[in-house]
C-alpha cells in the first residue's frame, strides 16, 4: 500500500468522526441518567409530602439532592454539573419554606418554561432561531447561517419544536398548579421532562448536522 493510499484511508469527513461536542452534550439530556437526575428529586418530594410534615419533606428532598450530587461526582462529572442536582432542589425547597405551600416546589420550573417559550418563539418570529445562534456561537460566530435557506429552515423547525414542548409544559403544569394538585404536578414534571426533551434533542441535533454539512468546509 502506498503512502497516498494510507492517507486516503485515514481521511475522514466531519460526518465520519461521530457526534460533535455540542451534539454529545445535547444527547446527554435524553439519556437514562438524565431521566434519573430529573425524576428522583421530584418522586422523593411528592412521596414524602404525602406522608410527612412539610419541614421533614423539605429535609428529605435536600438530602436527596445532596446524595445525587455526590453520586454524580463519584461518576466523574464536573463539579458545576453535579452541583445542579442540589442547587435545583435547594431553590425549590427554599421557596416552599418561605411560602408554606408544597405546590411551590414546582413554581420556578413552571415559570422557567414560560420564559423559555417566549424566548424560543420570539427568536423564530425575529428570524433568529435560538438553535441557529447557538450553532454559530460554538463554531466561532463567523458563519452567515441566516443567509442559507436550508440552514435557517432547519433551525426554525428545531426551535419551534423546543417552543412547542416548553409551551405545553407551562400550560398544563400551570393549570395543575392553579388547581393545587401537587401530586399530579410531580407526575406531569416527570412525564413531560426527559422523554419530551429527548425528542427535541433529536430535532436539534438534526439541525446542527444539517448546518455543519451546509456551511463548514469539507476536507478533501
Amino acid at each position: 500500500m502506498t503512502k497516498l493510499q494510507q492517507d486516503d484511508d485515514h481521511t475522514t469527513s466531519p460526518s465520519d468522526t461521530g457526534p460533535t461536542r455540542e451534539e454529545a452534550m445535547l444527547a446527554r439530556m435524553g439519556t437514562r441518567m438524565g431521566f434519573i437526575y430529573s425524576a428522583v428529586p421530584v418522586v422523593v418530594f411528592v412521596t414524602a409530602n404525602l406522608f410527612l410534615p412539610l419541614p421533614v419533606t423539605l429535609t428529605v428532598a435536600l438530602l436527596t439532592g445532596a446524595g445525587l450530587m455526590v453520586f454524580r461526582l463519584v461518576r466523574g462529572e464536573r463539579w458545576i454539573s453535579a452541583a445542579g442536582s442540589l442547587a435545583g432542589v435547594a431553590v425549590a425547597a427554599g421557596i416552599v419554606a418561605l411560602t408554606g405551600s408544597a405546590k411551590n416546589y414546582f413554581a420556578v420550573g413552571i415559570w422557567a418554561y414560560l420564559a423559555g417559550f417566549v424566548i424560543t418563539l420570539g427568536s423564530v418570529l425575529l428570524r433568529r432561531p435560538v438553535t441557529g445562534i447557538i450553532w454559530n456561537f460554538v463554531h466561532g460566530r463567523k458563519h452567515r447561517w441566516r443567509n442559507d435557506r436550508t440552514v435557517l429552515r432547519a433551525h426554525t423547525i428545531a426551535t419551534l419544536a423546543a417552543a412547542a414542548v416548553l409551551g405545553c409544559r407551562f400550560g398544563f403544569q400551570q393549570w395543575l398548579y392553579l388547581n393545587d394538585n401537587t401530586s399530579a404536578l410531580g407526575v406531569a414534571r416527570i412525564a413531560m421532562g426527559t422523554p419530551l426533551s429527548a425528542l427535541v434533542v433529536v430535532v436539534i441535533v438534526w439541525a446542527f448536522r444539517r448546518s455543519t454539512k451546509q456551511l463548514l468546509p469539507k476536507h478533501p
